[in-house]
């Protein structure tokens, strides 16, 4: 522990927040962005679905933890959305059982203190030819599809509406590039630098637009030792395409 005591946004789900800061990704952008103003905390696991990530939702977020996170963004649902192997040995969770391990997962979370607030990703889309160009060789056939991500996406987001979290419709919003299946991936799944931008901005437009106290957009939050020159992160506007 070191001080003096930061805002906390904890960045919590599966390989898409593990690999958040490689490539420029969004999460080494917030965490530019949030400098001397929160602590950017990356609790990403490859590889987890939903049911992985709530067995161990209490030891991740301890609720007799001496201070709890201001912020919780939160990502399941790709490997939860792949199609089952015969085997049995997949990260597949039936849609139903998905769709209420992300509302224990809020539950518990909203649990934590009054001051924690919660954003939930939706499953990207993916590129499919990419994928298994690139991913096949190595973890041999690949049981994910686009369409299986989009209902994926389309249950999270119903659940966050019927439980009032905010919440982000990752799977539309790449596709609005129109060269989205081009730029926005390193392998057909995880997100390159272009793909990263756009997750950034829509987590800022939320941030921006909530009617939260206090407000977490980092341009809204103070600096700290603030009697420093004025810090301003270059080219730090979500609304230009340089960072986010």
């Amino acid at each position: 522990m070191v001080g003096p005591l930061r805002p906390q946004f904890v960045l919590f789900g599966s390989s898409i927040v593990e690999f958040s800061y490689s490539y420029e990704g969004w999460g080494a952008i917030l965490a530019n962005l949030y400098a001397r103003k929160a602590d950017v905390i990356l609790r990403g696991y490859a590889g987890w679905n939903s049911r992985r990530a709530l067995q161990n939702l209490d030891k991740i977020f301890p609720k007799d933890a001496t201070d709890q996170p201001s912020l919780i963004i939160v990502y399941f649902g790709g490997n939860d959305s792949m199609h089952p192997h015969p085997s049995g040995l997949s990260p597949h969770v039936p849609l139903q059982e998905y769709t209420e391990n992300m509302r224990k997962i809020a539950i518990y979370l909203k649990s934590l203190s009054k001051k924690t607030r919660l954003i939930f990703l939706s499953s990207p889309p993916i590129n499919e030819v990419q994928m298994h160009e690139t991913l096949s060789g190595l973890l041999g056939q690949l049981r994910r599809t686009n369409e299986a991500c989009r209902i994926y996406s389309e249950a999270c987001l119903e659940l966050c509406r019927e439980m009032n979290v905010k919440a982000i419709d990752l799977w539309s919003a790449l596709q609005q590039r129109h060269d989205w299946l081009d730029v926005c991936f390193t392998d057909g799944i995880h997100l390159s630098h272009e793909g990263s931008k756009i997750v950034a901005k829509e987590i800022l437009k939320v941030l921006r637009e909530a009617d939260w106290e206090p407000n977490l957009h980092w341009k809204s939050m103070p600096i700290e030792f603030a009697e420093d020159a004025p810090y301003d992160p270059v080219g730090a506007d979500e609304n230009t395409p340089i960072n986010v």
